[in-house]
């Protein structure tokens, strides 16, 4: 039974626990600096918990001590931390975190590490890494390839047409940062919530924009092979105005703590929500130009006796499969591990990846894989 550390008692922390304890093959100590968010968890089977400040370098070094591995689902600033402790405790690292700063740190770290570093094992960047990887192999000459991911709530009734489902920190982080892409053939850096565009899904109509980190390490694996390259987040139609007037015209984006204030006064968060997955890649297969095309929804459940978020379901299943596939030998154990490394037939064969395969009601989700000729 291996033994590993998951930093962060929220609502992601909780259910990577309760997914590594529910198989019998991991033992877990939960490490959050608030005993009362970990008292929430409960008793579960293999799960032991510490109350720990992160920034304590001896007091988490000497946690992670002699573990097979940690599991960062702390808030992205605290990502370093964590990262850095790992590496002199000899444990495995993975993060959920979309800082691109904080993985430039992180791979700098594993550049002489006897053990694994693999950052952003989420939804995405994660998962859509290795979709987009897998579609990006088909073809002979890539052209263009577009990562869509939201996280949005079933029922939206608000102005915003949002619901808080995962860190309020993580979106607007991602909401402020330079974003990367792949413009003609060349990096760029573009702003968060522009480019707005709008598409139809299921007879649904949404709109997406660029947002920071989704992409992942992918810039640097697809330069000089791709033309185009972006990722944006989908949002109800409306979404991008309003976060556009309050980040720019009100300047929240300079006093970040107080739109964190405001957003989590104003705007409930929900268990009801759906997360979709939308990738597109064009190019050149045997002298024809093609497209090929990855959708699916997943949406919130019952695990264990309790609805579990979509977006709950996503992150925690997406990092567990990772940390599952280190533990059996199918994965680099040394150094930086990038997400597009992982093949997608492999993640979804593993028993915790298996959830991007299910459904509302527990049968196989619409994951459709689509080739058409242009």
């Amino acid at each position: 039974m291996k033994h590993v550390v998951v930093i962060g008692a929220g609502h992601i922390g909780s259910t990577i626990a309760s997914l590594l304890s529910e198989t019998g093959d991991y033992r877990i100590t939960v490490a959050d600096q608030s005993a009362e968010q970990l008292a929430a968890l409960g008793d579960q089977a293999r799960v032991d918990h510490a109350v720990l400040d992160v920034t304590d370098g001896p007091a988490l070094r000497a946690l992670l001590s002699g573990k097979f591995a940690v599991l960062s689902a702390a808030p992205y600033h605290l990502t370093f931390h964590v990262a850095e402790a790992a590496k002199v405790a000899g444990a495995h690292y993975l993060d959920l975190t979309e800082d691109v700063a904080s993985t430039r740190k992180v791979k700098a770290l594993a550049a002489d590490a006897t053990t694994a570093f693999i950052p952003q094992c989420g939804l995405a960047p994660g998962f859509i890494s290795i979709v987009a990887a897998d579609l990006a192999q088909h073809f002979d000459t890539l052209h263009d390839v577009r990562l869509r991911v939201g996280a949005l709530p079933k029922y939206p009734s608000n102005a915003l047409n949002y619901n808080l489902t995962w860190s309020t920190d993580g979106v607007i982080n991602e909401y402020c940062e330079p974003c990367e892409a792949i413009v003609d053939g060349l990096p760029r850096q573009t702003r968060a919530l522009e480019e707005l565009e709008a598409f139809s899904l299921d007879g649904v109509t949404y709109e997406a924009f660029n947002t920071s980190g989704g992409l992942g390490t992918l810039c640097e694996t697809l330069e000089g092979k791709v033309r185009n390259l972006n990722y944006r987040t989908i949002r109800y139609p409306g979404h991008a105005a309003i976060m556009k007037a309050l980040l720019n015209d009100l300047r929240l984006r300079d006093r970040r703590d107080l739109l964190k204030d405001i957003l989590e006064n104003s705007v409930p968060a929900t268990l009801q929500d759906v997360v979709i997955v939308f990738v597109t890649v064009s190019g050149l297969k045997g002298g024809h130009l093609v497209q090929e095309t990855y959708a699916n929804k997943i949406y919130a459940r019952e695990m264990g006796g309790r609805v579990v978020s979509a977006i709950q379901i996503t992150t925690a299943s997406a990092i567990c499969a990772v940390l599952d596939m280190l533990a059996d030998g199918a994965l680099r154990a040394v150094g930086f591990v990038r997400q597009e490394e992982i093949t997608l037939n492999d993640f979804i064969a593993n028993r915790f990846g298996a959830a991007y395969t299910m459904a509302e009601t527990g049968a196989p989700a619409r994951m459709s894989v689509v080739g058409a000729v242009a």
